[in-house]
């Protein structure tokens, strides 16, 4: 059984989005701020966390970046619930490290489905993180990024969240999650998952000197 973590302080909204949920046969578990949540992921792990934005104390956005900054918490489907609507939010909401923005009002059937899909595509990952492939027939093609971006390609394959990355390379998270940007629209996709299912699937391997 899925776990789905429900981060909001409007209480109404927790017991509906928790009724329905359970109705699909998910596991839910509730928090009514940012700081609460990070203590139960702490003690019980979810499969998806979904998060309001505006809320007491710490924000949306920052129990995201505090999540993604955690180890393995960088691979904890992600989806804001939100009225922030505006594109400046989603993009921040996107930028931190979320998966997925929905904004409110929303009907239940949507949410439902972003969650199904959210822990339908981890588990893909994982199962093909965790699966024996024979090694590819042919080297890959040298990827297109410049020399910054591919330290930061490896750094993010490897798994580390973009504070470990920038201890490692000695650059800031924002110049990071920069490079990252950039990389994602070079390659054409959508996320740090994404990313790491098109290294894994094409083949690459980080050079040795990347694995010290």
């Amino acid at each position: 059984m899925s776990t789905v973590l429900i981060v909001d302080d409007d209480q109404i909204l927790q017991m509906a989005l928790t009724r329905r949920l359970k109705t699909q046969g998910f596991e839910v578990i509730n928090a009514l701020s940012g700081q609460e949540a990070l203590t139960l992921l702490s003690r019980q792990p979810a499969d998806v966390v979904v998060s309001d934005v505006v809320m007491p104390e710490m924000s949306g956005f920052e129990f995201c970046h505090q999540l993604r900054s955690r180890p393995g918490g960088d691979i904890i489907p992600f989806i804001f619930l939100s009225s922030q609507g505006d594109v400046d939010n989603r993009v921040k909401g996107h930028l931190i490290g979320a998966d997925d923005y929905l904004v409110k009002p929303f009907h239940a059937k949507e949410l439902i489905a972003k969650v199904k899909g959210a822990i339908a595509r981890s588990q893909r990952l994982y199962e093909a993180m965790t699966q024996s492939r024979p090694p590819a027939p042919s080297t890959p093609p040298p990827l297109p990024l410049t020399p910054a971006e591919e330290k930061v390609f490896w750094e993010v394959v490897q798994g580390f969240t973009n504070k470990q990355i920038g201890e490692h390379l000695f650059i800031s998270p924002r110049t990071v999650q920069t490079h990252l940007s950039n990389m994602l629209a070079k390659l054409k996709l959508e996320n740090r998952s994404q990313l790491v299912r098109f290294a894994f699937e094409q083949g690459y391997q980080p050079p040795k000197e990347s694995e010290a």
